[in-house]
């Protein structure tokens, strides 16, 4: 579940339905998986409640096995929604949900996008489908980062980064130019985005091991998820659930898709030691690299100027902290969703208790979004 806030104060939120069969919300404008947040005890679907209910639902069952509805036009299972610096949201689209009995269906094509919302009059203006060559349909599209530098690409648009932090294993970088809607791949098979083998993390001191119904326990292996982009915009910061240690490589490596453009990226790629157990990450003017650090029950930063990591907040209430939003308030926006305590990890029952929370907290030395 991520947060994301404009520069006029409006939040808005996401149910990703992917993570949990029961993770959207249904009501009398029907199902909805990205919503506006009104009031704190109201919201509304977004940008329309038609938008968020595809035809006869997220899921193909013509198929066998079942598999995901392929609408371009339609949300199947967000996973994120983010505004830029430009103050426009985006929508990023795994196009994949699980079934009532747990099981992710694959992407069909038309499903894993990019959705660009103009706030001003909640319409969209953009939108990006990813071919299968760049999102497969075992793909799982998580978090989005945006540089709109007009000189970073011939279109003059800018790009976006996201990660792929799929379970069945083929993690990765994708990069989307914003003007021609072109996108590709870097750092596939590379171990900066795998999870760590035999990965095991603990939070308020249970392990977090996998449940699979009808399997053995095994380990977590979310791959490459957190993206955080420098304020400069000249490195992106990465890493994987399953792993303890933070990575960034210069973004000129990343835009580059030329023949020797992979060989060059992974040679560029980082290692900034240990910081913790992360989902969501955020940068700030201070060029401050804020992840969530669950096993301490807060969220820490990395300061690329001295190379060290420091404990920004903590609290016992918070634990999973997935996508965070630098607002233009100077505050720090997140939501505890509580994953962990969710039926993917043992013992495989429901140990969430709602509601979730949303926090935000002031940021250190005038620290505020990036533009």
């Amino acid at each position: 579940m991520s947060i994301t806030v404009s520069s006029k104060g409006r939040m808005f939120s996401n149910y990703p339905g992917g993570l949990n069969a029961n993770d959207t919300n249904n009501g009398s404008n029907g199902r909805y998986t990205i919503a506006e947040l009104t009031s704190n005890t109201t919201e509304s679907p977004y940008p329309s409640a038609q938008i968020n209910n595809p035809p006869g639902g997220a899921i193909n069952y013509t198929t066998y096995p079942p598999s995901a509805a392929g609408y371009a036009n339609y949300f199947i299972g967000s996973q994120s929604i983010v505004i830029d610096s430009k103050d426009r949201a985006w929508v990023l689209d795994t196009g994949r949900v699980q079934t009532p009995n747990g099981t992710l269906v694959l992407a069909s094509d038309g499903g894993p996008k990019l959705v660009g919302i103009n706030l001003t009059n909640n319409t969209i203006f953009k939108t990006i489908v990813f071919p299968t060559t760049v999102a497969y349909p075992d793909s799982y599209l998580n978090d989005v980062r945006f540089d709109l530098r007009p000189n970073i690409t011939a279109s003059g648009q800018g790009v976006a980064y996201i990660t792929d932090s799929s379970l069945e294993g083929r993690n990765g970088l994708i990069i989307a130019d914003l003007g021609t809607g072109e996108s590709w791949r870097h750092l596939d098979g590379h171990p900066s985005v795998h999870p760590v083998q035999q990965w095991l993390g603990y939070v308020w001191g249970v392990p977090l091991y996998a449940f699979n119904p009808g399997k053995p326990f095994g380990y977590n292996s979310f791959g490459s998820d957190g993206i955080a982009l420098s304020a400069d915009g000249e490195t992106l910061y990465y890493k994987s659930v399953a792993s303890r240690y933070l990575y960034s490589i210069p973004t000129a490596r990343l835009r580059d898709n030329s023949a020797y453009s992979e060989i060059l990226a992974q040679s560029a790629i980082s290692n900034h030691g240990q910081t913790g157990i992360t989902d969501g990450m955020e940068t700030d003017t201070n060029n401050f690299i804020y992840h969530g650090n669950m096993e301490q029950n807060g969220i820490s930063f990395f300061n690329p100027a001295n190379g060290t990591d420091t404990l920004f907040v903590r609290d016992p209430r918070i634990s999973w902290v997935d996508t965070m939003s630098v607002a233009t308030d100077g505050y720090l926006y997140f939501t505890v969703n509580q994953l962990c305590f969710g039926t993917g990890f043992y013992p495989g029952t429901d140990r969430t208790v709602k509601p979730y929370v949303l926090f935000k907290v002031k940021l250190p030395d005038g620290g505020t979004k990036v533009s």
